[in-house]
């Protein structure tokens, strides 16, 4: 059993904390916030993570999820729908579970309740709000909180974010994004159902939304709006006169609602419609889209994989450090995980800089990660890499593979999600 530290309290935090926990050992999460506001807009949870995730305890609909239907492909100019895919089909397809679109802070809260669940496997994780970080010793391993106080442990687990001091620490140097080369800026917009009701310019916005998704893609001029069904709206575009360099990416800053409507500028009537109804003015969410370059990032907004990279981190946590109680294992282990988890999240970061659609623009950098024939190159191979993936399988036989066991690592395939979450098991 080994005393884990984890510094954060977001999703790749509560996810370690859950894994960790059903794995035998003592989990302290250590969050800066007092986790009583917390903020957020629409996150998707794909059958990579939905499937262990059940298996977890999670239950979808008592979370509040509404399960993703149809993907409409619309144009930006007309706002007609041009394709469709069944999301439901090719979740069933590529992942053998389901496809579930959510509240952050919904996610957020089950995933804390679970973690911190008496009745739940393994010792209740403890979570230590308003406990800021502010440094960390690898070699002890230790933190030191901003009272001054030292809290040692047997592994420390940096999960703080897109200014992570933990990763600075690991790597000697900061660890800041480079200026991306296609979408650089992200506008971010939640729209209650009533006032789009209210407006006959938007009133459509409400008509057969239940598990759609929409995508009014302007390529030609780098510009795509994306629209869920809670009305969670996401504007990405390229800025060549941006001063990239000099920011740091920042979930809450405001920006100007005339600046949104000119970057739009030519959508259908209805859309902009929809951003004229934004309330306050300097209300909408920016933040630059951080490059490949940056691990750590959150925004994989293309591919709406950012929490379902941040749950499988924390499940493969779990399965690789099932069972060990050393030192010497920890560091093997967590070397094991490295190599589990580097190319798939770099991966999915790559092709989160360009939409499903793009996947062209980054070929030749996906070629460090991948071998040329695994390379996905149309939305419907993107879908069955994303989907497709079992971090569960692939975590258990690595780990498997390391340790030689005599004894085969249970067969934990795509189509068992639903697992009793009480029963042992490799799952994290």
């Amino acid at each position: 059993m080994l005393q884990t530290v984890v510094v954060g309290g977001g999703i790749a935090g509560l996810s370690a904390g859950i894994a960790l926990r059903r794995a035998g050992h003592i989990v302290n999460i250590y969050e800066q916030s007092d986790m009583k506001h917390e903020v957020g807009a629409a996150i998707n949870v794909p059958p990579n993570a939905s499937r262990f995730l059940t298996s977890w305890g999670l239950d979808p609909k008592l979370s509040r999820f509404v399960k993703a239907r149809v993907l409409a492909w619309c144009d930006p100019f007309t706002a007609k729908v041009k394709e469709t895919m069944s999301y439901e089909e090719r979740a069933a397809k590529s992942g053998g579970a389901e496809l579930w679109l959510a509240h952050r802070v919904d996610l957020h809260n089950v995933l804390k309740r679970i973690a911190t669940d008496p009745a739940g496997p393994g010792i209740p994780v403890t979570v230590h709000p308003g406990s800021r970080v502010v440094g960390y010793e690898p070699r002890a391993p230790s933190i030191t909180l901003a009272s001054g106080e030292v809290i040692e442990g047997d592994v420390v687990i940096g999960a703080d974010g897109v200014h992570s001091l933990a990763s600075e620490t690991v790597l000697g140097y900061e660890n800041r994004p480079v200026a991306p080369s296609h979408y650089n800026y992200c506008y971010r917009f939640l729209i209650p159902v009533p006032t789009l009701q209210a407006d006959p310019e938007t009133r459509s916005w409400n008509a057969d939304i239940e598990g759609k998704i929409r995508v009014f893609a302007d390529n030609e001029n780098g510009r795509r709006l994306i629209a869920n069904t809670i009305h969670n709206f996401v504007g990405l575009f390229y800025d060549e006169a941006s001063t990239y360099s000099a920011k740091r990416e920042d979930y809450l800053a405001s920006v100007d609602k005339a600046e949104v409507l000119e970057r739009f500028a030519g959508y259908h009537r209805s859309i902009l419609a929809v951003m004229e109804s934004v309330l306050p003015s300097p209300s909408l969410a920016f933040h630059p889209v951080p490059s490949e370059a940056n691990f750590q990032a959150y925004s994989h907004h293309n591919q709406a994989q950012a929490g379902a990279q941040a749950m499988e981190d924390g499940a493969a946590l779990g399965i690789v450090l099932r069972g060990v109680s050393t030192p010497e294992e920890v560091e093997e282990r967590l070397e094991l995980y490295q190599n589990i988890r580097r190319n798939r999240a770099s991966v999915i970061q790559i092709l989160s800089n360009v939409g499903a659609d793009q996947s062209h623009l980054v070929y030749e950098d996906l070629k460090e990660f991948l071998v040329e024939e695994d390379i996905p190159t149309n939305l419907s191979e993107i879908t069955d890499f994303n989907f497709g993936y079992d971090v569960v399988k692939v975590s258990s036989e690595a780990v498997h593979q390391l340790t030689e066991t005599s004894t085969p690592p249970p067969n934990r395939g795509i189509n068992n999600a639903a697992a009793d979450p009480r029963r042992e098991q490799p799952g994290g």
